[in-house]
């Protein structure tokens, strides 16, 4: 395992672990979790229901607090910020792709997507957000609203969402999970090629062994740890010129 201390880490934890629960009947999420992941490298999150999958991207992301063990992201320490800090150490360093899309149903695609960046305090956050539902193939969407686009197509706006800011990591949790079969490896593509042509870090949740062979590793969760840790077969993704 790379040594966590080099600068090619994009995460770094060590015994991380998350309990839930009361004091009085506490129950152990995550049991341990010992994980590095390189810059750039695309990883798959694989495990039963109850696993811990989603709780560990959580973590990961910034979206929960760890109970205990350190963890670094993208340079920041995660392990030892408040609700507060978490959310200004996400900002501008990580973009999320969910399942059920989340985006905002009184907002525009582009309001969708610039939204988060003017929070954020960008300037450019209007041009920005046109230009990357361009990229993901809505520039003929940028002024509808969400229950006026099809599955797909809100969830490339999620997409466009997670990479406008270009963040060192993208969390994709069962992306495909709401979509045909035909949209969902549209989507997969996409996010496979934005994240190419962006240089972030990508990890997705999925159950599908499939998309599991497209990454870089492969990791394998059960009852709160990680069991196992391969290379994927790594399918080559084509990625178009800018």
């Amino acid at each position: 395992m790379p040594d966590p201390k080099t600068p090619e880490m994009a995460i770094s934890a060590r015994n991380l672990t998350l309990t839930l629960g009361s004091s009085a009947a506490p129950v152990d999420i995550l049991r341990g979790i010992d994980l590095d992941i390189a810059h750039g490298e695309v990883t798959a999150l694989l495990g039963p229901s109850g696993s811990g999958k989603s709780s560990l991207m959580a973590v990961l992301s910034g979206l929960e607090r760890a109970s205990g063990g350190t963890l670094t992201v993208a340079g920041a320490d995660f392990a030892n910020l408040n609700e507060d800090g978490l959310a200004a150490a996400r900002r501008g360093r990580i973009g999320i792709v969910l399942q059920a899309f989340h985006l905002l149903p009184t907002m525009t695609a582009a309001e969708n997507v610039a939204t988060p960046m003017e929070l954020a305090g960008s300037t450019d956050a209007g041009p920005r957000s046109v230009a990357e539902l361009e990229a993901v193939g809505l520039g003929h969407r940028i002024g509808h609203y969400p229950t006026q686009l099809s599955g797909g197509e809100q969830q490339r706006v999620a997409i466009a969402r997670a990479t406008a800011p270009r963040p060192q990591l993208i969390f994709a949790d069962e992306p495909t999970g709401n979509l045909d079969v035909s949209t969902g490896e549209e989507i997969v593509e996409l996010l496979f090629t934005r994240r190419a042509e962006t240089g972030a870090t990508l990890l997705i949740i999925t159950h599908d062994p499939a998309l599991a062979e497209k990454c870089d590793r492969v990791l394998t969760m059960a009852d709160g740890v990680i069991v196992s840790d391969t290379s994927g077969v790594a399918a080559p993704i084509a990625v178009a010129a800018e």
